[in-house]
């Protein structure tokens, strides 16, 4: 497979998928915050700075209000993590590859696009974001789906399961991040003075609440927080994430057992060992944020290694500018040139 093409199949999941998390995070924080007792307490500064995108909000929209930080993540084309350009960023990678999808794949991204510019247009949502939310992330299962049964599963289709599943891990962990900061603007400490009704909020927006019943019944901090992070089957908890992108990894790399690991499958590795023998009670103790902080960091880092192996014209002088903690790190944007023609089907040069 061509590094262009890997190249834009991975990044096509990743926007979809960050689309959809972004909407996740939007609608998480406004349940959330009908809860906050004080009126003059600042949530939505918090909810801007878990995002990495302070700065750009602040040269664009000033103070942080509920209104600038809607606008910003829905439909602002100038913030690369809004959904609008998320979807448009995704059907652009989808548009430049489009012999090696399907045409169900390219005619759901499309649809999916024109309704996110629709609503745009529109500028109904403001109001109540809450049914337009709902769709985007309707229609992010819908391509996924989509992308499952008409794709072949091979290389190409691992590179997308690849880009999915960092992308997850990094969102669901950005989603709790948000949700200890919006605890702290409440004026709460985190584990200590959780209601159940911001617990429901927090599982319902990554889909959790359903399974989290049917395995601890009752709501409280410690295994809500084990749930989404280190719970093994369920999809989107950090754990899942990174194991089967692990395991997308090595099928890409298609080396034998006994071989050198490549950097991005050190990194990756180390990531998921840690998950695999962490304990939710120690993770809490030690402080949820830090750790939080340090595997999006470590994520960031796997997405740079990825980048160096596969996608990079040259990876042996691969030039990068300084990393940005936004949504998630980004090595591609729209448009970009960074192609080659070298084949992917042997190891990655490490």
């Amino acid at each position: 497979m061509l590094s262009r093409v890997a190249d834009a199949i991975y990044w096509m999941s990743r926007y979809v998928e960050r689309a959809e998390n972004v909407a996740r995070f939007l609608d998480v924080s406004l349940q959330v915050t009908l809860d906050l007792a004080d009126p003059q307490s600042d949530p939505w500064a918090g909810i801007v700075t878990a995002t990495g995108d302070q700065r750009l909000y602040s040269e664009r929209y000033g103070d942080a209000t509920r209104d600038g930080v809607v606008r910003f993540l829905t439909f602002d084309a100038g913030s690369q993590n809004s959904i609008l350009s998320c979807v448009a960023q995704a059907r652009e990678n989808a548009r430049s590859v489009r012999d090696a999808i399907s045409s169900e794949m390219w005619e759901g991204l499309n649809t999916y696009y024109l309704f996110v510019l629709d609503a745009a247009k529109s500028g109904s949502v403001f109001g109540d974001p809450h049914d337009f939310l709902d769709d985007v992330k309707r229609s992010a299962h819908l391509f996924v789906g989509t992308t499952d049964l008409t794709m072949t599963h091979g290389e190409g289709w691992h590179f997308g399961q690849l880009g999915r599943l960092l992308e997850r891990a990094d969102q669901t962990s950005r989603i709790v991040d948000a949700k200890l900061v919006l605890q702290q603007a409440r004026g709460s400490d985190p584990g200590k003075q959780f209601d159940e009704s911001t617990l429901v909020a927090l599982l319902r927006s990554v889909s959790a609440l359903e399974m989290y019943r049917k395995r601890y019944g009752q709501i409280s901090y410690a295994p809500a927080m084990g749930f989404l992070l280190l719970e093994r089957m369920f999809p989107r908890s950090v754990r899942y994430c990174l194991n089967e992108a692990e395991r997308s990894l090595r099928e890409i790399n298609g080396a034998p057992p006994d071989a050198s690991p490549t950097p991005a499958e050190r990194l990756l590795g180390r990531l998921a060992a840690e998950y695999e023998f962490a304990v939710i009670d120690e993770l809490i103790a030690a402080g949820l944020q830090p750790h939080l902080d340090r595997v999006q960091s470590g994520l960031n880092a796997v997405g740079r290694a990825i980048y160096d192996s596969f996608f990079a014209v040259d990876p042996s002088a691969t030039t990068r500018g300084p990393d940005r903690p936004s949504i998630a790190s980004n090595h591609q944007s729209m448009g970009s040139t960074l192609t080659s023609t070298a084949s992917l089907s042997l190891p990655p040069p490490t």
